[in-house]
């Protein structure tokens, strides 16, 4: 017996987390002096006020959760006789995982007799969320442990995600991004262009100048990296940016005919360092990258 775990990085929502059977994990932010704990903190992500905040000038910090907190989570399903399956934000992102080997190797010496897997999906918010979706689509159908361990070698790089931001100052303070050019910026209207590459690190691939421009170019890496999108989800983000998420997606439908569509509010610890306005998409593709 096995239980599932993800973390809030993901954009997976408390009842969605329930849905599908997992356990959540929350991944912190700090924001005038205060570090917040998503969905422990509070009950319900009220988007518009967070990226309102960051819209005044505000700028937010992220940190690691600790090998303790990783401990508290983890330790009560080891003791109970099961197993766990987390299916986690990008390692090359953070150094948070660094702490959770520590803790899990600590739980292990002390329940030898329990196993842990994990599905690195080399991505955050809804790059990670499709994954956790088809994850627990295979959890509710039955399957082992070892066999959605097995499916994710080849599959979590089957899951693209490209998106835009409106404001490089959230970036530039994150450090996140390769290939970013200081120079772009809000003020000449120009949008870098950026995607999570095989090895879960975000990269610009290049800039548009104008919302329109930059959301077409999304739409044709969906038309050139899609495969077989009919029969994904493909998921929307935006940080507070409803229209603009709803241009991309009528968009989308405009090219592609009827999808899967779902959207979802980028989470606030991932918005700490893209900003409000940033609108995305990710979808079932031949490959990540270009």
């Amino acid at each position: 017996m096995f239980v599932l775990f993800t973390d809030t990085d993901t954009d997976i929502t408390p009842e969605v987390a329930r849905e599908y059977g997992y356990n959540l994990i929350s991944m912190p932010y700090s924001i005038d002096g205060d570090t917040v704990y998503p969905y422990v903190d509070f009950e319900k992500f009220d988007a518009h006020a967070f990226y309102d905040r960051l819209r005044s000038g505000v700028l937010p910090t992220t940190s690691a959760i600790g090998k303790e907190q990783y401990v508290e989570y983890f330790e009560p399903h080891f003791a109970a006789g099961e197993d766990i399956l987390y299916v986690h934000f990008s390692r090359a992102m953070t150094a948070t995982f660094d702490a959770m080997d520590h803790a899990v190797a600590e739980l292990l010496e002390k329940y030898p007799e329990r196993k842990f897997y994990e599905v690195d999906t080399k991505g955050i918010t809804i790059g990670s969320l499709n994954i956790v979706l088809e994850v627990g689509d295979l959890y509710r159908a039955g399957r082992t442990a070892e066999e959605i361990v097995e499916w994710a070698k080849t599959e979590v790089d089957r899951f693209a995600v490209y998106f835009f931001a409106d404001d490089l100052k959230f970036f530039k303070h994150s450090g996140r991004v390769s290939g970013l050019a200081g120079t772009m910026g809000t003020i000449l209207g120009i949008r870098p262009i950026i995607y999570m590459d095989e090895n879960g690190k975000m990269v610009s691939v290049g800039k548009e100048k104008g919302r329109t421009k930059a959301l077409e170019r999304l739409v044709s890496y969906v038309e050139e990296l899609g495969d077989n999108i009919k029969d994904h989800r493909v998921i929307v983000a935006s940080a507070d940016s409803k229209d603009i998420a709803d241009e991309l997606a009528d968009m989308l439908r405009a090219r592609f005919g009827e999808l899967r569509i779902e959207y979802v509010d980028v989470n606030p610890t991932a918005g700490s360092h893209c900003g409000p306005n940033t609108v995305g998409v990710s979808f079932y593709a031949k490959r990540r990258t270009v």
